[in-house]
């Protein structure tokens, strides 16, 4: 049977290129790279050498990179760290509602050290106001976190607005930029952006090993104690086969950023349109301009997300209904919800992410596929049937009737 995979965001096979660079580092020169004997050595090395290379690709210095075990703990150790080491200046920090798990989760345990937490609200579109991010900095605000670009519907965040706005008020910015690195241009300096997350996985990479960069200056707690690791930052051996694989992965993805951007823009607006024209009950969410180049999210009505999976899988189309770490839960998506979207729409929703492999052929294959399931799917619905009697009345057709423009 023909397997479309169409569940990027949520994970990346491993280049061919970045196996080969790996290699080595399993093998010949397997070393602990705090031992001092050559083999040790040329391990130690190869680690410097991935960090100046990931620091380069974010306009960062080396030293101002922290290897991880990825994203969450990147996004444990900026959030849990910087507040513990600066609790004495304020303990009131601001993200959103529509954070990954790993910040949402970690600002929920910091609350219950005593910190507190604001929680912005979004747009239906999933966008941060810039004015209520302002309206939010209180004199013991210590801490922002907003996510660069969403991992359910893609959309990408006022980045410099916001962290220049903290600033303006002497706050320090993090971004959680799992999502974004490696698939939008990122300039820590220019944007200015004091921490950054990022993960190996999402790239090509092997799974197992991200970044956290910090800014020089920046005051962080350890979030793990135990050797000299990572200048005393984080003890563990290195992953060193996972550090070298995961800056190949970075440098690949740089040099290909721009025309990959463009190809996967062009295949995302053309799943988009045949979605919005082709299937009645359809409403695309997040924002269509500001939005990641290979995100196509959209919640459908008079169905369940779940058995859209399901006969999907049936038909070799792998997706998600929403972010992988929270594909088990049977509650509707917290960042639908945060968008306006009622939780029988929510609980409708699917979201395609592409890749690198992904063709037109394979999109147009599951729109196809898509719009047999939900026609399916519909037939077996009684709220679908009363819907065509005129017994019930569509939410999308009331999102359509206030004027919202990606509805259909």
């Amino acid at each position: 049977m023909r397997q479309i995979y169409l569940d990027h965001a949520s994970t990346t096979p491993v280049r061919p290129e970045v196996v080969e660079a790996m290699a080595p580092y399993f093998t010949e020169h397997f070393g602990n790279p705090s031992s001092i004997y050559p083999l040790g050595q040329e391990a130690s090395d190869a680690v410097a050498a991935a960090r100046e290379s990931l620091a380069s690709l974010i306009g960062a210095t080396p030293r101002e990179i922290f290897f991880s075990s990825g994203g969450t703990e990147s996004d444990n150790w900026a959030l849990k760290g910087f507040a513990r080491a600066n609790a004495t200046k304020g303990r009131h920090i601001i993200t959103s509602a529509i954070e990954h798990h790993a910040v949402l989760h970690t600002c929920e345990a910091l609350e219950r050290e005593g910190f507190e937490v604001t929680y912005l609200p979004v747009d239906e579109h999933g966008l941060v106001s810039v004015e209520d991010f302002k309206a939010a900095i209180r004199p013991d605000t210590i801490l922002a976190s907003i996510m660069f670009a969403n991992n359910e519907i893609g959309t990408i965040e006022p980045i410099r607005e916001l962290a220049a706005a903290a600033h303006e008020a002497s706050v320090a910015f993090h971004t959680d930029a799992v999502q974004a690195f490696g698939h939008e241009p990122i300039d820590v300096n220019e944007l200015g952006i004091d921490m950054l997350s990022a993960s190996s996985h999402k790239i090509y990479g092997p799974k197992g090993v991200g970044l956290l960069y910090v800014r020089r200056g920046v005051k962080l707690q350890n979030l793990l104690d135990g050797g000299q690791q990572e200048r005393g930052r984080r003890g563990s051996t290195e992953n060193v086969p996972g550090i070298v694989g995961f800056a190949r992965a970075a440098e690949l993805a740089a040099e290909e950023i721009v025309p990959e951007r463009d190809r996967q823009l062009a295949l995302r607006d053309h799943a988009i349109r045949r979605i919005l024209e082709e299937i009645p009950s359809a409403k695309l969410n997040g924002s269509w301009e500001s939005r990641l180049a290979n995100n196509v999210n959209f919640s459908f009505e008079f169905i369940e997300g779940e058995g859209m999976l399901l006969q999907l899988a049936t038909r070799g189309i792998c997706v998600s209904s929403g972010s992988a770490c929270t594909s088990g839960s049977l509650d509707p998506s917290h960042v639908l919800l945060a968008i306006g979207l009622p939780h029988e729409i929510a609980h409708g929703s699917l979201r395609m992410t592409l890749g690198r492999d992904t063709t037109r052929e394979d999109v147009d294959f599951a729109v196809d596929s898509l719009k047999a399931t939900l026609q399916n799917l519909r037939m077996m619905s009684p709220l679908y049937e009363d819907f065509q009697q005129g017994k019930v009345e569509s939410v999308i057709e009331r999102f359509k009737a206030d004027g919202f423009p990606y509805a259909n």
